[in-house]
């Protein structure tokens, strides 16, 4: 019997491959759990025209992220935190804090997200990494300055 497979299966083959089983193991093990199909030739249509879909919809993702990375690329996140002797702040500067400077400039990023290179415990200016895409991370600058009586 010829099957499609739609999963990667261990010792058999990679989804998307047509490969030939034995006729137990293909209607008891593989169709019934979902790992491969029946290959006849509307399936085989159906599954390259499937993946041709969704390569394409993974390629526009891959443009959206970056062009979102292009448009952080200009954003300096500015954090306000208070600040004993020698600049150097109370506690740390978080990932939270950073996703929510980025919201302020109307962009929307998980905390989870963001990875700073350092921990920042003074004041100045540093880079994080942003990652948007599997395949795409932003850098972005984060400027702390001190917090004022005024503000």
């Amino acid at each position: 019997m010829k099957v499609l497979l739609l999963e990667d299966v261990d010792n058999l083959g990679e989804a998307g491959s047509i490969v030939t089983v034995k006729d137990g193991y293909g209607r008891n093990f593989l169709i019934p759990r979902g790992f491969a199909r029946i290959a006849t030739s509307n399936v085989v249509k159906a599954w390259q025209e499937e993946r041709r879909q969704s390569s394409r919809k993974i390629a526009k993702k891959k443009e959206d992220a970056e062009a979102l990375a292009k448009e952080m690329a200009s954003v300096e996140v500015l954090i306000l935190a208070k600040v004993g002797e020698e600049n150097r702040i109370f506690g740390s500067v978080t990932a939270a804090q950073v996703a929510e400077g980025l919201a302020s400039h109307g962009i929307d990023v998980d905390r989870r997200k963001v990875e700073l290179s350092e921990d920042i415990k003074h004041t100045g200016v540093f880079t994080a990494s942003v990652k948007i895409h599997p395949e795409v991370v932003a850098e972005i600058k984060i400027r702390v300055e001190p917090e004022t009586a005024s503000a």
